[in-house]
């Protein structure tokens, strides 16, 4: 039997990692690969908005964010506008639920509820704005995280 001693630091790290990742991140299996989603707290809109693009561009969903909702079905629709508007109210439902899954509550409150995937990706983007102020903040981060090991 081994035995291993582990100092109060590592553990709480060990501990606060566990919890970040399993609050702060959605977690789904497409075409047998894991994608992860980090959840917008605010400040990391950037990485959040390339996971949700890639996570749905996985998917093979991520029509309702290249293109415009199309035209509401008439008696004279063809089969293939038909086709087209099915795969579009489709991906855009699967979108929006991907989205809103992974914005924390109190930032979701304010968010419309009756749009696209494309209308609520941008309302979220003027609101997060990523400047150069953000990519600061972000290495600043991750500076501030570093630890010396001695080397």
């Amino acid at each position: 039997m081994c035995a291993y001693t582990v100092s109060s630091d590592t553990l709480f790290t060990l501990i606060m990692l566990i919890l970040y990742i399993a609050y702060f991140t959605v977690t789904f299996s497409v075409n047998n690969n894991m994608v992860t989603i980090e959840v917008l707290t605010g400040s990391n809109f950037k990485k959040w908005k390339e996971d949700i693009e890639f996570a749905m561009e996985m998917a093979d969903v991520d029509l309702s964010f290249v293109t415009d909702k199309p035209w509401d079905l008439t008696v004279a629709s063809t089969d293939d506008e038909k086709l087209v508007h099915a795969a579009w109210m489709k991906s855009n439902r699967i979108c929006l639920l991907s989205m809103r899954r992974s914005i924390l509550d109190h930032l979701k409150s304010s968010l419309s509820t009756d749009c696209t995937a494309k209308e609520l990706m941008t309302a979220i983007s003027e609101r997060y704005r990523v400047s150069s102020n953000a990519d600061i903040w972000s290495l600043l981060q991750v500076l501030f995280n570093m630890k010396y090991d001695g080397n």
